[in-house]
This record gives structure tokens, sequence and C-alpha cells, in this order.
């Protein structure tokens, strides 16, 4: 018997696999008429956004440093704060011991007194 042409296994695999192409095809992006400006414009669209980005990144490092300088300022008036309070309690230490050593040489020089009236 003879063979019909496009019967074979062969030729029906190349015919489905034409119609899947067929198929895909239809769904495939069509091409579009291009804009002659497109370009342009999306170049413009790019710069402006190079742009904001690095006016934000600007802003954000301009906020990062002034939490870091307030933060600094705040550790430094701690610092100069606690220095004053124990700076504050040496005088007053040294302001007692001053007083204590002027009562103590008090003390002694009436028991001096004291002892050369009785003598």
């Amino acid at each position: 018997m003879p063979e019909i042409p496009g019967t074979s296994f062969s030729d029906r695999l190349q015919q489905a696999a034409r119609a899947r192409q067929a198929l895909v095809s239809g769904f495939r992006a069509k091409p579009t008429v291009t804009d002659p400006d497109f370009q342009a414009r999306a170049d413009a669209r790019a710069a402006e956004l190079a742009r904001v980005r690095e006016a934000r990144a600007a802003a954000k490092t301009a906020k990062r440093l002034a939490a870091e300088n307030a933060a600094e300022a705040e550790r430094q008036a701690q610092e100069n704060a606690a220095a004053e309070a124990l700076t504050a309690k040496r005088g007053e230490r040294k302001a007692r011991k001053a007083l204590t050593a002027a009562e103590a040489k008090a003390k002694r020089d009436q028991r001096y007194a004291a002892r050369k009236a009785r003598g």
C-alpha cells in the first residue's frame, strides 16, 4: 500500500511542532511603533530618577550625621556635667578638710594654752 504524504509519524510530529510554534507566536509581544522621542524621554526619566536618589541619599546622610552630632553633643554635655560635679565634690572635700585642719589646730592651740595656764 502506498503511503499518503504527510501521514507518517515524523510528519505528524513536525506538523504538531509547527502548530505549537504558531500558537506560542500569537502570545509573543508584538513589535510596537517606536516613538522617536522615546529614548530622550527615557534618558530624562533616568536622569531625574538618579537626581532624586542622590538627593535622598544626601538627605539620609545629613540626617545620620545630625543624629551622630547630637549624640556626640549629648555625650560631651554629660561628660562635662560629670566633670563639674566631680570638681565641685573635690572642692567641697578640700574645704571640709581645710576646715577640719583649722578646727584641729584651734583645739591643739587650746590644749597648749590650757597647759601653759596650768603650768
